[in-house]
Order: structure tokens, then sequence, then C-alpha cells
């Protein structure tokens, strides 16, 4: 496995799997701001590996004077829905301890602004029940690949998984689930 420097191009960087805290562990060490998803540390090193120089990013966040108000079930969700602890509390209200604020159910808060927080709750149970796999963002490279590895190993064991996983990161290339990755079972 190659170690994050600051000697790499980046160019070599793009072509190994970092986790997220070797990222932040790197920018650390380089004086770089370490906050944001692992998109803006990988964005931020590219930049620091080609230029030498920090990524001067605008910070500046907008914030809502609005006061929340009391959420019911006739509420309208609107625009730019924001995963407060007002609304994490409604939903746990309605749904129960359970509940959590899963990719699937996000993305269909903040597609149907005109809906209510009713039909939100009845949208949750539907993709709860709903046997359609999730769709896996490029960031989570590592899910995706345990995900490839046992619709193709149904007979393999989890560890089996992470070892070929460790083994795929540690070479040059793509992260994706091959059938040759095998080979670091032997």
């Amino acid at each position: 496995m190659v170690e994050l420097t600051k000697d790499l191009t980046p160019d070599e960087f793009k072509e190994y799997y970092f986790l997220k805290e070797e990222l932040k562990d790197f920018c650390r060490q380089e004086g770089l701001k370490v906050s944001g998803s692992k998109q803006d540390l990988e964005n931020r090193i590219i930049h620091y590996l080609s230029t030498g120089e920090e990524l001067k990013e605008s910070g500046i966040k907008k914030y809502s004077n609005e006061i929340p108000s009391e959420i019911a079930r006739d509420s309208k969700l609107g625009e730019n829905f924001k995963c407060s602890e007002d609304k994490r509390e409604f939903f746990e209200k309605e749904i129960g301890k359970g509940f959590k604020f899963k990719v699937k159910f996000q993305k269909w808060l903040k597609a149907n602004p005109d809906k209510t927080y009713g039909d939100a709750v009845d949208a949750y149970f539907e993709i709860q029940n709903s046997t359609e796999k999730t769709e896996i963002g490029k960031q989570f490279q590592y899910n995706q690949y345990i995900r490839d590895f046992f619709e193709d190993n149904k007979d393999k064991s989890l560890d089996d998984a992470i070892k070929c996983w460790k083994f795929k990161k540690s070479i040059k290339g793509h992260n994706k689930y091959e059938k040759s990755d095998l080979e670091a079972l032997k």
C-alpha cells in the first residue's frame, strides 16, 4: 500500500484509495482544513499536491433567520429541507425510536417540497419496505465493493470480503470488485 505524502503527484494520489481518516491525518499534518466530506478532502489534497498551496474555499454559510414553527402532519415540507433536530423529534414521535434520516428518505424529502410531513411518514414506510437497492454514492467505494462481492460470492464471509477489499485498495487502479480479487484469499 502506498503512503499518502506530499511527494505524491495528483495523478498518483488519484490511483489509490485512502480512508477518510487518512485524508484528514494528511490535512492536519500539512496544516490544511480537515472538515467536510471525503470528496472535499480529496479536492483539497489534489489542489495542494498540484500547487503546494491551500485551496481557498468560500466558507460563508447562509443561515436562515426563520424561527422554526410547530411541525404537524399537515405542514408542508418546504424548499431546501434540512434534517434538523426538531424534524428528527417529529419523525421519531410519528415513526418510533428506530427512525433514521437514511439517504433514500432524505432524497425523497428534498424532491417533494410541496408534500406534507404526513406524506413523508407514509413515504418513509414505503421506502423501508421497498426491496429496491439503494444506490451507493461514489464516495462510498468500500460499501459498493462489499455489496458487489456478496452478489458474486454468496458462500463467502464478511472477513473474506474485507480481505479482498484490503488487497484491492492496496494496488493501483480502480476499486471495483472483480472475480480475480479472490486471489487474496489463497
